[in-house]
């Protein structure tokens, strides 16, 4: 199977699977498709280019014991399990993060970061920059 007709052929699926499988899914979250989502994947895309540089500047030139590596405990107001997955994707697709666990209850957010200077400051980004837009994605 050629390359492109592999890209058809998900795609057709990725249309195709969700409709059969509805009855399924009672309780499945409803997704805004518009702005919200296309805003969030370009600040994903984004924040993954830039993270990539940041990481292999810090790799390049900064010793091991000079990293600011820590655990950072990232509380959570998404509510759905799909939004929660996607937050703790977005934040181990970005080089540098690495989401770990999810409290039992679901209100917590296991992260750990290559170097931060601040952890208040990088919980509250992980919010106001990603758990933010979730919320509209998802509400």
């Amino acid at each position: 199977m050629s390359r492109s007709a592999g890209i058809v052929l998900g795609a057709v699926f990725a249309l195709v699977l969700p409709k059969f499988t509805q009855p399924f899914w009672p309780d499945r979250p409803r997704i805004r498709f518009r702005r919200a989502l296309l805003g969030y994947l370009a600040i994903v895309l984004l924040d993954i280019v830039v993270a990539n540089f940041h990481v292999a500047r810090l790799i390049l030139f900064r010793r091991n014991r000079d990293l600011r590596s820590r655990w950072l405990t990232v509380p959570i107001r998404l509510t759905t399990p799909e939004a929660i997955t996607m937050l703790a994707g977005t934040i181990s697709l970005t080089p540098g993060t690495v989401s770990s666990d999810v409290s039992a209850d679901g209100r917590f957010l296991l992260v750990h970061a290559l170097d931060v200077a601040d952890g208040a400051a990088e919980i509250a980004r992980i919010q106001m920059r990603y758990e933010a837009r979730l919320q509209r994605i998802f509400a």
